[in-house]
Formats: structure tokens, sequence, C-alpha cells
């Protein structure tokens, strides 16, 4: 039997067979390309229709406007508002695969500041894209990125940080939408007031330097701080001022609020009481009185003395002096003592026109001059008669802000040149011109009584030993629906320093003090805001360039001999 053998196929048949072969899996590589090709597209499809269709974080408002938002840095270059690029966390609510109360609850958790209830709305609210946190940090959104949840989004986009958080905020105020209006803009303080340079591309990367002092405005607020919180106050504040210039070193309103966090900040505490609000400040106008007399002549000898034996009546009202000498006074005295009576007999010479003159020539009849949009009116009498110019004189009947107070007594003390406040920073030599109120010489009289004011009288627990301060306390009744409240008042001390060059004014002023230990019971602005202000002088004196030296002082000798003279038998002035 014959064996059967394998015989080769031809070559030619072999070729053929294996270009069969290529072809095969060039037509099984060619179709998983386009397998993969359609899987690219179909996801990138996916991805354009969610750029459609989702409700992603807004970034035309907050993220697109910050980029070019200049920092805000205090006079030495410390940051005060910075924009920064952060963290937010979203979702979208229908693409939440898991438990949405037990993804709520572990939110809570990362979050503490609102609770599972708070979480669980957010994740089951009827919208394509909401957020959960704008300001996270990369702790915790890593934490929140751990929970695995897809529906969960990430993003970063452009904040507006301040990094000293309450410090400044009236000052600083805030960023925010308005309304129906998404645009994230200025909506109050400086970021409000400069909103235009501050997005100008003509200084970007440049910082907006201020005229405040960081260091300065952190003694300030904790002075005043802590005078509020032990004297119940409803509310404190306070400024700093350069006398030569306008510059505000420190502008303090209590209660105050966090501009990095705005919920929860109600309008009491957003409201910035230097500029916005006005008060009747009381004794701290006497001073004002008496430098329109010396002024215009009323007074021209210190010696000269005003009947304070008795309470005064003008028609059917009464003026009463707070604590009386009932005797006749001179004029050191009348300040020292803080006399309602003797002013308002000063105010009576004095008259109407020039009594007017002089409070529009500092200011008093319009808003504060400074940059600020929030800025108060105050209360001009509607008709001045001759009690209105008695009461005025000590600080009734007329309410300004603490701001133009302040801008008043730098007038009085720094040669007797009005000058606008200003929040910039000024070069040396730019001040503004200003307009003459005052003459040099009463200026220099002027700062004479203010010094004795607190050496020997009212003003005596405002001292600060080696910074020669002068000044003038300040208690006015709170008026009401009901008329003056005598068991509620307002407390101020107005204060320059130091007295024999003087260089800053200080303004400290409680809302509503109540009578606790702190201020032995007692809530006169000589118990309750004096003492801030010395606290403030002994404190941040040296960082405002004042070096404290008790051998200087201004020269009062001329003065001293007037001081407690007494009156004849007849209680008559013995002129």
């Amino acid at each position: 039997m014959t064996a059967l053998v394998a015989r080769p196929l031809p070559q030619h048949r072999r070729v053929d067979q294996r270009h069969q072969l290529i072809a095969v899996a060039h037509l099984r590589l060619m179709i998983v390309m386009l397998l993969f090709a359609a899987g690219v597209t179909l996801v990138l499809g996916r991805l354009v229709m969610l750029g459609f269709t989702a409700e992603a974080p807004d970034r035309s408002g907050a993220g697109a406007s910050l980029v070019g938002r200049d920092d805000i840095v205090d006079r030495n270059g410390a940051p005060l508002a910075r924009t920064i690029e952060a963290w937010a966390i979203g979702v979208q609510p229908e693409k939440v695969l898991g438990d949405k109360l037990a993804l709520a609850e572990n939110l809570a958790d990362l979050m503490p500041d609102h609770d599972a209830s708070y979480f669980y709305a957010l994740l089951t609210k009827p919208v394509r894209f909401t957020y959960l946190e704008r300001h996270a940090s990369p702790a915790l959104v890593n934490a929140v990125h751990a929970l695995g949840e897809p529906g969960l989004t990430f993003g970063r986009e452009a904040e507006r940080l301040y990094p000293q958080s309450t410090l400044a905020a009236h000052v600083l105020g805030y960023i925010g939408p308005s309304g129906d209006d998404p645009t994230v803009l200025g909506r109050a303080g400086v970021e409000r007031a400069f909103e235009d340079r501050l997005i100008d591309p003509a200084y970007h990367g440049q910082p907006l330097a201020l005229s405040i002092d960081a260091r300065v405005q952190a003694a300030l607020e904790s002075e005043l701080g802590h005078a509020m919180a032990t004297m119940q106050a409803k509310g404190a504040t306070g400024v700093v001022l350069d006398v030569d210039t306008g510059e505000v070193l420190s502008m303090v309103s209590m209660p105050t609020f966090n501009p990095n966090r705005l919920q929860g900040a109600n309008a009491e505490a957003l409201r910035n009481n230097v500029t916005q609000s006005v008060y009747e400040l009381g004794s701290t106008f006497k001073p004002i009185a008496m430098a329109t007399a010396i002024d215009t002549g009323v007074v021209t000898d210190m010696a000269r003395r005003f009947d304070a034996t008795k309470p005064l009546h003008v028609g059917g009202f009464t003026i009463h002096d707070h604590d009386g000498e009932n005797r006749w006074l001179d004029i050191p005295e009348t300040l020292i003592h803080s006399s309602n009576i003797a002013t308002a007999r000063i105010a009576d010479e004095i008259g109407k026109d020039r009594m007017q003159a002089m409070f529009k020539a500092l200011g008093f009849d319009t808003r504060p001059d400074i940059e600020l949009k929030e800025k108060g009116r105050p209360i001009w009498p509607t008709y001045w008669a001759r009690t209105t110019v008695m009461t005025t004189a000590y600080g009734h009947g007329i309410a300004v802000t603490p701001l133009q107070l302040a801008s008043a007594y730098a007038t009085m003390v720094n040669g007797g040149t009005w000058r606008p406040a200003t929040l910039m920073k000024l070069a040396p030599g730019r001040a503004p011109q200003g307009r003459r109120v005052l003459s040099e010489a009463t200026s220099a009289r002027m700062r004479q009584l203010l010094r004795l004011i607190v050496t020997q009288g009212t003003g005596r627990k405002g001292e600060a030993p080696g910074y020669r301060v002068g000044g003038k306390t300040g208690t006015a009744e709170v008026s009401g629906k009901g008329g003056y409240s005598r068991n509620t008042n307002v407390s101020t001390f107005a204060a320059a320093f130091p007295m024999d060059r003087p260089r800053y004014v200080v303004v400290a002023m409680l809302d509503s003090p109540k009578r606790v230990q702190e201020n032995s019971f007692q809530t006169t602005a000589a118990y309750t805001a004096a003492p801030v202000v010395s606290r403030f002088i002994l404190r941040a004196g040296t960082m405002l360039g004042v070096m404290p030296d008790e051998t200087k002082d201004i020269d009062v000798s001329e003065l001293l001999p007037l001081l407690w003279r007494q009156p004849n038998e007849n209680g008559k002035d013995p002129e």
C-alpha cells in the first residue's frame, strides 16, 4: 500500500493567504479605531452638552471681575485686601448617585458652619448646579473629594480676601452682587469708593495705599472693643486724624463685621457710624463756641467772667449746669468746669450769624468730606432762635458725625486751617491747601485751653503721661420720640496730642454705656470715653512717631492765675 505524502502548496498560494490575513487584521484594527474614535466623540459631545446645559459656576461674576482688581494696603504696605485664586465646591443635584441624606450628613461633618438639613436642601434643590462652599481651603477640597461622589464639582476661581479679618472692616467695605445684577462690584467702603481705580488696567498690579495704619487701627479697635464690652455699650466709634494733612490713621465703628463672611451681618453691623451716623455731641462743642468768641472778638480777655451763679432762663427754657460751680466763671473756668450756663451766655453774644458762619466753615451743614460714599447728613436747625444759638454752643440741637468733630478739632489746634479728611496716603508736601477758619492766635489760645481741660478739668482721665494731651469731654442725652432720655447718653472725648506741637486728633465715643464698676458707675465721658483715649495714646503714641517726654509741655502759665478765683461777697463779677 502506497503511503500518502503532503505536498507543499505552491509559492503563489502561500503569498495570497498571507495577504488575506493581513487584510483581515487591518480591517479589525480599523474597526477598533473607529469604535475608539466614536467613544471619544461621544465623551466630547457629552462634555460640550454639559457645558451648554449645566448651571456651572458663574465665573462672569466673582471670578472674572476680580482677576484685575488691585490689592489694598495700609500706609506701610501691610495687605488689607487681596485677590487670590481660591477653591469653590459645588454640586449638580441630578448627578448625585449616592444617598443624598447620608451625603448631607458627611458634608455637615466637614463644613460645620451649616447642619445636614442645610446641605440636604442644596442636594435636592431643583437646579442643575449650586455652590456648597465658595471659600474652601485645599484641605477641605481634598476631604470632600474623598467622599467619592461624582455629583460634586470642584473649581478654581478668583476670590477677594481680607487677610486681617475684621480689621478696618468699615474702611475697606466689601464686594458682591446687588439685587438682580450678578456683577460683583464694591458695595461699601474703599471697595466702592475706589471701584474705578481698583479695576483700572492702567494701575494693574499697583496696590492702592490707604492712609490707615494697621497697627494704630488694631490698637484703637482693641481699646474701644474692650470698653464697649465691659460697659455694655450699644456701640462705639473712634477716629485718629493727622491734624496737618487730614489723613485718617484709624477709623473704627462697632459693632463690626467680617468682610470675608457677610452671612449673618445685620444692617447695624454694616453701618459705618463714623461717617454715616450723626449725634448730638454735647460739650465737645464748647471749645468750638469759645474759639468762635475769641476769633470774632466777642471775648478779648481770658479774665472776663460770666454769671453761672444760677440756672439761665430764656423764654420757656431753663439751662442748667451738670455740676454747677454756682459762681461767676472766667474763660478757662468755663471750659474746665464745662459750664452750659456760661457757654450759653457767650453764645448769646456771638449771635446767630457768627455762630452759623463758624459751623458752616467747619462743614457742619453738609455731609462729611471724605472719599467714602456712606455719609450721613447732619441735623441742622431749621430755625435759629435765640435759644438755638445757645444750645448748639454746647452741642444740643445740632448733630454731626464723629469724623466732622475730629476735623473741627484738627482745625482748632493746627493753626486754624480746615482740611477735608482723606483715606488716601498722601506724599510729603501733598496735603490739600484747605481753608482758613481761625487765626493762628486763636488756634494757639485754644491749644492752651484744651490742655488745661485735661490737666485741671473734666478731661483728667484722658491724660497720657509724657504725651501732653488736650481735649474736651462731651456727654449728651440720647434723643428719641419721647424726648431726651435721662438714663441713656452718648459720651465722647475729643483730644489732640502733643499740645505743644499737635500732630494727631483722637475722638472716641461710646453709645449708651451702662453704669458698671469699670466706669465707677458713671456714664459721663470723663469716666467712659476719656480713659479709652488715654490707654490708646499710651499704646499707639510711639507708633505714630510721638515720643513721650515729661519735660515738655505747652506754656499755660499766663492762664493758671485765673483759675479758682473767688467772687466778691455779693457773688457778683468783681469786674
